[in-house]
């Protein structure tokens, strides 16, 4: 790391190498810190796998998402933690620990985008390049306090970075505000399809109903004055369902990207990665088509239920972060949960941007919006929007 101190051990402790970027640009004066599983020239690329970085050697170019943010004037401070092999939600690495949650350090940061989460929350970067496969930008957004994106998929290279199922991988950045976020995204995407000066806001009955009150509560207070349409069919035949056809295609993605790598390696399995991993393998060619076509109908349905002008008012998780000592069967359960409403997004290719919005229990609780297709800034300038007329009128 370039930094003097990390008190929330979210840097991985490379070997510091100064890294060039643009003297001006429009994210001069900003500091950035990288996800490592994207490559940076003079660093290896663990993927929070100590196999994969004893096989890494140092890169000699940037990824093409890291050498936009540089050309940009962004000023790289290092490389920051993330789950092994960015396969799960909770930030919590067995080989290289866990970094503390500023805003609640008695919590799990989220992963996989652990470190970069962390590096924001806790002002050791401005921004940070993360990625989101199943929910590993937004959740860490969220329960870090922090304004986070899941960009419409494949609107950013990830060219030189680590694949763990291609057709759910985003690239996705983290910021303390919004304005940051939308500067930065500008730098990464064109506006190819503004939503409307007046979007229709559309209420997820189904993701309410998967709340419990403390967290509903944040929601509609977060969202309060907004004339929300009701949608009891965003998931057409449940979420149960739609998660169903989620595990099968996401499985289906790993078993052809990331399952031969563990196998090949050899590496040592923890606890979660094994399951993951043979689950994976187990599955048939027939159920993961029959999974892709249960996917491609969900995908046109929200399609067209958004149209050009939809915007989903959307929880991001089902709760808050849980302890850092909780029982096994929380974190057990808890993944999957989480992912019945972060699924949708990552089904569907959408944009999804998350800003804070409350506490549950005394730890952060997210809100975010899911916008149309190619809707990513102007969703970014809406959430901005949305979220100073809440703190104004707060």
């Amino acid at each position: 790391m370039l930094i003097d101190h990390d008190p929330y051990n979210c840097f991985m402790p490379y070997e510091p190498m100064p890294v060039a970027s643009a003297a001006e640009g429009p994210l001069a004066g900003l500091t950035l810190a990288v996800k490592d599983i994207y490559d940076v020239a003079g660093y290896r690329s663990g993927w929070g796998c100590p196999t994969a970085l004893a096989m890494s050697g140092v890169k000699t170019r940037n990824a093409p998402a890291v050498q936009a943010l540089l050309d940009a004037g962004a000023r790289f401070v290092g490389k920051v933690h993330t789950d092994e092999l960015a396969w799960s939600m909770y930030g919590m690495n067995a080989h290289f620990g866990t970094p503390v949650n500023p805003a609640a350090p008695d919590r799990i940061p989220g992963g996989s985008s652990s470190g970069s989460a962390v590096a924001v929350a806790g002002g050791l970067a401005d921004i940070a390049l993360g990625s989101d496969t199943g929910g590993s930008v937004r959740a860490p957004a969220g329960f870090c306090r922090i304004w986070g994106l899941r960009p419409t998929h494949g609107r950013i290279s990830l060219e030189d970075v680590m694949a763990l199922s291609p057709s759910y991988d985003t690239a996705g950045i983290f910021s303390r505000d919004g304005e940051t976020l939308l500067r930065t995204m500008s730098v990464l995407l064109a506006d190819d399809a503004p939503l409307p000066a007046n979007p229709r806001y559309l209420w997820p009955v189904q993701m309410m109903e998967a709340l419990g009150p403390s967290q509903r509560a944040v929601c509609e207070a977060a969202f309060s004055g907004l004339d929300a349409t009701p949608v009891d069919d965003l998931y057409p035949n449940g979420i149960e369902h739609a998660f169903a056809a989620y595990l099968t295609t996401m499985g289906g993605d790993a078993k052809a990207s990331i399952v031969p790598f563990i196998r090949s390696s050899k590496m040592p399995l923890v606890r979660g990665i094994d399951g993951r991993a043979a689950a994976a393998e187990a599955l048939t060619e027939a159920e993961i088509a029959a999974a892709s076509e249960t996917r491609q109908a969900i995908r046109a349905h929200v399609e067209t239920l958004l149209g050009a002008d939809g915007v989903v008012l959307a929880p991001v998780a089902h709760d808050a972060p849980f302890r850092l000592d909780a029982p096994f069967e929380i974190f057990d359960n808890f993944r999957h949960h989480a992912q019945k409403l972060l699924c949708l997004a990552g089904m569907t290719g959408l944009p999804q941007v998350v800003m804070p919005a409350g506490t549950v229990d005394g730890a952060p609780y997210g809100v975010s919006l899911i916008g149309p297709r190619g809707s990513d800034l102007s969703l970014i300038r809406l959430a901005v929007s949305l979220y100073a007329a809440r703190k104004v009128a707060a």
